[in-house]
């Protein structure tokens, strides 16, 4: 079924558009997430949303317990259209719902035991946890985390924007799982959904090409 409308909207988008998406979605994983808790500058949520893009990590988690929405469409520069977000209400039903998915749970922390980016344990499906710029992580992730992951810093500053963070993590990490032997790419069924997805956020007047294909079928 989602293989015949996935075939049937393919029909409204150009070929150079659908080797586009077919090329994107090769790269693209779920095996690394990441979290966002209580970010209250909100062009940061955003840029830590478009990094999730740039290196092909399809899922962003946002936490919004204190601050309310933060996502800025324009600084995300259309980078909402192509990653999955989920929002939670508070730190708790996100690590559950994350836990449930098989992550183990990455608290990015100046922790004395914290993995470098060098040393950490790739193999494993993780969720990078990213906290408030001035406070950091909840006590309650940093109690509940499986382990610690930190940037090596040799200056007197001892912390970065979190966007910033974001991006050297992503772009370490990611690199390294590719050329490895994990299998980290996203399965038919899940490459099926997001391209479904995909092409109904492309196609102009979607709601009336979609009642056509339910009235054919």
């Amino acid at each position: 079924m989602k293989q015949e409308l996935l075939t049937y909207l393919e029909g409204f988008i150009t070929e150079s558009r659908k080797e586009r998406f077919l090329d994107v979605i090769s790269r693209r994983t779920n095996h690394f997430t990441l979290a966002m808790e209580d970010v209250f500058q909100m062009h940061n949520t955003s840029a830590v949303v478009r990094t999730c893009e740039v290196f092909g990590v399809q899922q962003a988690h946002i936490i919004e317990e204190r601050f309310g929405k933060r996502l800025d469409a324009k600084i995300a520069m259309g980078a909402q259209k192509w990653v999955d977000i989920f929002r939670y209400e508070d730190t708790q039903s996100c690590l559950q719902s994350l836990r449930s998915k098989g992550y183990q749970i990455v608290a990015t922390s100046p922790h004395k035991e914290a993995f470098s980016l060098e040393t950490f344990d790739i193999s494993k499906k993780s969720v990078f946890f990213f906290g408030t710029e001035k406070d950091g992580l909840s006590q309650e992730v940093l109690s509940t985390a499986d382990t610690f992951l930190t940037i090596p810093m040799v200056g007197f500053t001892e912390s970065l924007n979190i966007s910033v963070s974001a991006a050297i993590i992503l772009q370490q990490l990611t690199s390294r799982l590719r050329s490895s032997q994990v299998d980290w790419r996203l399965s038919e069924e899940e490459k099926t959904d997001i391209l479904i997805a995909w092409m109904k956020k492309s196609i102009r007047n979607i709601d009336y090409i979609m009642q056509r294909y339910k009235g054919a079928s």
